[in-house]
């Protein structure tokens, strides 16, 4: 009888946490390149759509929705008395409303809507692009955290951020 109770206490113990992000959640990122300020967002009950304008550039839309999105900025901070010299990039992906571990690879970080952002004075090298070489990865770091895995390289554009190791303290539900 002890035998089954133990093995009942160590199932519940060992299940998998679902999160629901009932509120915006916003940290300063721990591992930020230097001259430079990052920050890691969730945000409840939205959705992110990607469009292209009349030029061919690829922006984002957030809209009202049943989703959680992760935002990741990655802000480098201005030269002074220069003009033009903002400079930012921003990663987007769209996970579902009650946020479970999650393990991807490649052509299915599009599951997740996966986007790097690069913001500058960078005549032809700015925009929205999928990212399609990578991984992500959420999985559970406490019974009120999770921690967040990505790495990724595109090919259109420089890039300064490659990868993302957070850990983000949300409410169980």
């Amino acid at each position: 009888m002890k035998t089954v109770f133990a093995l009942c206490i160590l199932f519940v113990v060992s299940c998998k946490s679902n999160y629901v992000v009932s509120q915006h959640i916003i940290q300063k990122s721990n591992a930020c390149p230097e001259n430079s300020v990052c920050s890691i967002e969730l945000i409840p009950n939205k959705t992110i759509e990607f469009k292209v304008d009349k030029f061919g550039i690829v922006y984002p839309v957030i809209s009202e929705g049943e989703k959680t999105l992760l935002k990741y900025t990655f802000n480098k901070n201005p030269i002074a008395k220069t003009q033009d010299s903002n400079y930012t990039e921003i990663i987007y992906a769209e996970l579902d409303s009650t946020i479970t571990e999650l393990d991807l690879t490649d052509d299915s970080l599009q599951d997740v809507k996966l986007y790097f952002g690069r913001l500058c004075y960078c005549k032809g090298a700015t925009g929205y692009y999928p990212i399609k070489k990578g991984t992500f990865k959420l999985s559970k770091a406490s019974n009120s955290s999770i921690k967040i895995d990505v790495n990724f390289k595109i090919s259109e554009v420089p890039q300064i951020i490659s990868e993302i190791r957070e850990t983000i303290t949300l409410k169980s539900n």
